[in-house]
C-alpha cells in the first residue's frame, strides 16, 4: 500500500461476547414472570417468609416489584 493509499478494512471495537445473552448460572432457579402471573395476568403475589410482595409485568414489557 502507498502512502496515498487508506485502509479501509473494518474492524470492530466491540467485543464479540458482549453481544451474547447473559445466561443464568446452571446452579440458579430459572422462572418465567409469564407463567407466574398466568395466561390472562400481569401481575403474581410473591412470598418471602412474612412479607408479600406484587410482581407486575407492565405494557411495556417490564417487570416491578413492589412491597
Amino acid at each position: 500500500m502507498s502512502d496515498r493509499e487508506t485502509d479501509m478494512t473494518y474492524q470492530s471495537t466491540v467485543d464479540s461476547d458482549a453481544a451474547a445473552p447473559r445466561l443464568p448460572a446452571l446452579d440458579m432457579p430459572v422462572h418465567d414472570a409469564r407463567r407466574l402471573t398466568g395466561p390472562e395476568g400481569s401481575t403474581a403475589l410473591i412470598v418471602l417468609d412474612d412479607k408479600t410482595y406484587t410482581l407486575r409485568i407492565t405494557r411495556a414489557g417490564k417487570l416491578i416489584l413492589t412491597k
